[in-house]
């Protein structure tokens, strides 16, 4: 897996400028949290952009990594990646200027500016999504030695790809609103991240979840962040392996991945049923603990499994590991 993360000079240079741009933002987002008071929707008004920043700039240098991995196509991956810092731009840029303006950037209709605004928001995040699926489907025909690596980005970049459709799961009116819409008292706002809740109440700290409803950012932040998630397991188990004879053979590494990336995808899975209830994750009941205990008992006996049979070779070099033989 080290040997995969080749030489950093030769990563998607848009997308590395990208990581370093946000990184700077990140930065100025501090800054506003340590300087502005303001607050919107019960947080701090600069939490947004510091929690785009930080999201994007994963986003970048993980994607400026992988194209560096693919054998065909690669003219169109990076045209398809630069397409993809412009939409990230226009996109962090009209987070930033609804900030300066005091303004929500998400699900706000209330003047046709704001609509305008988020209308060009919604219109990027699809094309971030399209783009994303061609990146993704010429990874998946990408020929990659290590097992465990070739999985991990695999499962990372498919499931990353459903955390990001999932957050289509906010832009649609509930039900509320489109009352509202019906009966003519519409106050312009359209979507929502929370369920049985309000928009705005108290939150977890720094994300800002829900903790008295559904909130489907979760799900869309976790599986999102799959694609950092498991090529970064891959990456940690090869690393042990070095000094742990168990994880020599790369079946069992391929195969602890194999365990790890269906169990991520489970839990979105799990997280995504939980907020679409309108349940807080720091309040889960009693279904939701029963299905979280099954997925960590799948979890376990697939873990398990992935250690009992372990190539001949590899058994018979642990043996002499074990009687000091050099």
């Amino acid at each position: 897996m080290t040997t995969l993360l080749g030489r950093v000079s030769t990563w998607h240079r848009p997308m590395m400028w990208t990581s370093v741009v946000m990184a700077g933002m990140a930065v100025v987002s501090l800054g506003g949290l340590a300087l502005d008071d303001r607050v919107l929707l019960g947080a701090p008004i600069w939490l947004k952009p510091f929690k785009f920043a930080v999201s994007i700039a994963a986003y970048s240098v993980t994607w400026a990594w992988l194209l560096t991995l693919l054998q065909r196509g690669r003219r169109l991956a990076h045209r398809v990646s630069t397409g993809i810092v412009v939409i990230m731009a226009v996109e962090y840029g009209i987070i930033v200027t609804q900030v300066v303006r005091g303004r929500a950037s998400h699900f706000n209709a209330a003047t046709p500016l704001d609509s305008a605004l988020f209308s060009i928001m919604g219109v990027s995040i699809a094309a971030l999504w399209t783009a994303t699926l061609v990146l993704t489907v010429l990874l998946l025909r990408t020929r990659i030695a290590d097992p465990a690596a070739r999985w991990a980005i695999r499962l990372g970049a498919l499931v990353s790809l459903v955390g990001i459709g999932l957050g289509a799961l906010m832009v649609g009116p509930t039900d509320e609103q489109a009352r509202s819409l019906r009966d003519g008292t519409f106050e312009g706002v359209i979507g929502a991240h929370s369920v049985g809740v309000a928009d705005g109440g108290p939150g977890m700290p720094i994300t800002g979840w829900s903790t008295t409803g559904g909130d489907l950012r979760i799900p869309h932040f976790v599986g999102m962040h799959a694609l950092q998630a498991l090529p970064l397991l891959a990456l940690l188990l090869g690393i042990l392996a070095r000094r742990f004879p168990r994880l020599r053979p790369d079946a069992v590494r391929a195969r602890l991945v194999l365990v790890a990336g269906f169990g991520y995808a489970g839990l979105v899975g799990l997280v995504t049923w939980q907020a679409l209830r309108g349940q807080p994750l720091v309040s889960p009941d009693a279904w939701t603990l029963l299905a979280l205990a099954a997925l960590l008992v799948a979890v376990a006996i697939g873990t398990y499994l992935s250690f009992t049979h372990v190539p001949r070779a590899h058994a018979a070099t642990r043996e002499i590991e074990k009687a000091g033989i050099s």
